[in-house]
């Protein structure tokens, strides 16, 4: 009897995490059904790092100094082009009502979401990296360097901007609003990630930026999703 009321009352309250791989699923099937959503910042990161090696000119030099910071340019403005449909589609058919009703934990489905986020716009960025790396003639000591920086920076920028992206969401033409709210916390990541790699290819020491990017990325995880959640129920009133 005690067994049938424990099963029963693990239908009726799923774990948190059930949640957060359910949110997490739906987002990655509906970005599955939108391709153009997941393309269009990676096409615009490799268009960005592939045209500035033209415009510059082909000295070695020149994009060995230039390429680490071209690319943590190109990786930031690409991530705040997807950052605007993060919530946009559920504001829009109404889903994101049924979001701040649900027994679940808010801030954790917004981390589902915010996951979802960085698994279609931000690891796309870091696989395709070592490619475009070609082109400003890093060795591979260095792109492995860039790929771990990319892959912190995106994280923390997907977590900062899922806060913007809720305190616009709805707003006519939020995109500019929304850049103005990210920028200032995400030049930091920009700045930390692009002296690593060229401390890096300079044989300098460049733990301390992976450090610093490391816990960018543990702060941001441990408070976005609450100021996230927040966000959505301010933007819903």
């Amino acid at each position: 009897m005690n067994e049938n009321h424990t099963i029963e009352a693990q239908r009726e309250n799923p774990g948190i995490f059930s949640g957060l791989a359910a949110t997490t699923k739906r987002d990655l099937l509906l970005a599955w059904k939108r391709p153009g959503d997941v393309l269009n910042p990676l096409f615009f990161f490799a268009m960005v790092c592939t045209l500035f090696p033209l415009a510059v000119g082909p000295s070695a030099e020149q994009l060995e100094f230039s390429g680490p910071g071209v690319l943590w340019v190109a990786a930031l403005l690409a991530t705040l082009l997807s950052l605007n449909s993060l919530f946009i589609s559920d504001f829009e058919d109404g889903s994101l009502d049924q979001f701040l009703v649900s027994p679940q934990p808010l801030p954790v489905l917004v981390l589902g979401k915010t996951l979802a986020h960085w698994l279609t716009s931000g690891l796309p960025l870091v696989f395709v990296s070592p490619i475009l790396a070609i082109t400003y003639r890093m060795p591979l000591s260095v792109v492995g360097v860039m790929m771990l920086t990319l892959a912190l920076g995106t994280i923390s920028l997907s977590l900062l901007g899922s806060i913007g992206a809720a305190l616009t969401v709805g707003l006519h033409r939020g995109t500019a609003l929304l850049s103005l709210l990210i920028l200032p916390l995400a030049m930091p990541i920009m700045i930390l990630g692009a002296n690593a790699v060229s401390l890096a290819a300079s044989n300098d020491i460049y733990s301390t930026g992976i450090w610093a990017l490391g816990a960018y990325a543990i702060a941001s995880l441990s408070l976005a999703p609450y100021a996230t959640a927040a966000a959505l129920r301010i933007s819903n009133e």
